[in-house]
């Protein structure tokens, strides 16, 4: 049987864990997270505690992916901030004992929920919890759309400029260097976005580029965020790009693998409408109400849809970090296109 590519030899981590990280000693086990498509993760167990290890994938990498050392900086710049995310304590080049760039953070002991409908919370205050879990959400989001990135040391963290005609280009050039088959709907979706890619409104903000219930750690007994996770997309870019990125993964279905809230009763829940929850944002942030939404949300599934292209290609290129979830992402992507063009077809 051929060896796992992402398996990590503890026989050459260990001595640069107890050289790197503070108060580090004695490495009992390295175990890999089922979670995670972009860059494989591990927890790390050791007599000093637990750690995570997020390192870039093995194999050969589009040129602007997996930048394991932007995560790590843009987590650094925040602790000192209102924004939670965990603590991070060492940054390995790619010269690392593992031959791929790795950084160590802070192991959350809380819970993920995986489900945006938070079923799994029951009880007779259910309904109530579950809204402060989605305004935790917001007010998290306001919080990083509100830091000072020139204060933090982030100034010069991603270009300046129109954000979303940036990262349209990016990522209609990524999408490009990963099809394998071609997607009539996802090719009309990129001819209706290029001439609608709303101007440079001059809005600057650090985003976290995949913000979402699922990438953050909440406290196991309130609706407190411990850390946002998964900072690999972040960037400076425009605060509504998130906002509509989080929206879009509501409107997916609760069906089939995306985890959205299509289907769902919001209301009978606990959960906000969309509405609201954009209205909530938007009185956070003192901003007006947004025009040309349904621009906002098909620019968000397109740029899903580049992502998830992105991981089946690493699948059917034989290096992605989990082979079964990788070959769904491939089917996933045409759905993305059916539902940004009912979008595009009768507006948000």
């Amino acid at each position: 049987m051929t060896e796992s590519p992402h398996l990590l030899d503890d026989s050459v981590l260990a001595p640069w864990l107890e050289t790197h990280v503070e108060g580090f000693s004695e490495l009992h086990e390295i175990r890999k997270f089922d979670t995670g498509q972009s860059n494989p993760t591990y927890m790390i167990a050791a007599d000093s505690g637990r750690y995570v290890l997020r390192a870039k994938p093995p194999g050969e990498l589009l040129k602007t992916a997996h930048q394991v050392d932007r995560e790590y900086r843009v987590m650094k710049a925040l602790q000192a901030t209102g924004v939670p995310v965990p603590r991070v304590y060492a940054l390995s080049e790619e010269d690392s004992p593992i031959g791929r760039m790795f950084f160590v953070m802070e192991y959350l002991d809380g819970r993920i929920f995986w489900d945006p409908a938070l079923k799994e919370i029951v009880g007779a205050d259910a309904r109530r919890v579950r809204g402060q879990i989605y305004d935790s959400m917001n007010a998290a989001l306001a919080a990083l759309h509100n830091v000072d990135v020139e204060a933090v040391g982030l100034g010069d963290f991603g270009p300046r400029g129109n954000y979303f005609e940036r990262q349209f280009n990016r990522w209609r050039k990524q999408y490009a260097a990963s099809e394998i088959e071609r997607h009539d709907d996802i090719h009309r979706l990129i001819d209706w976005l290029e001439p609608r890619i709303p101007a440079d409104d001059g809005a600057v903000a650090l985003v976290h580029g995949d913000y979402r219930l699922d990438n953050m750690v909440f406290a196991r007994d309130s609706a407190r965020i411990l850390g946002i996770l998964d900072w690999e997309l972040a960037t400076l870019g425009h605060p509504l790009a998130d906002l509509a990125y989080q929206c879009m993964q509501l409107r997916l279905p609760h069906s089939g693998g995306f985890r959205g809230l299509g289907g769902i009763d919001r209301a009978a829940a606990g959960l906000p409408s969309e509405a609201e929850y954009v209205a909530a944002y938007c009185r956070r942030r003192g901003i007006g109400e947004i025009a040309n939404w349904e621009v906002y949300l098909a620019f968000s599934f397109f740029r899903l849809a580049a992502i998830l292209q992105g991981v089946y290609r690493r699948y059917v290129d034989g290096n992605a970090s989990n082979p079964q979830t990788a070959q769904a992402y491939g089917r996933a992507v045409p759905q993305l296109g059916a539902i940004a063009a009912q979008i595009i077809k009768e507006g948000a």
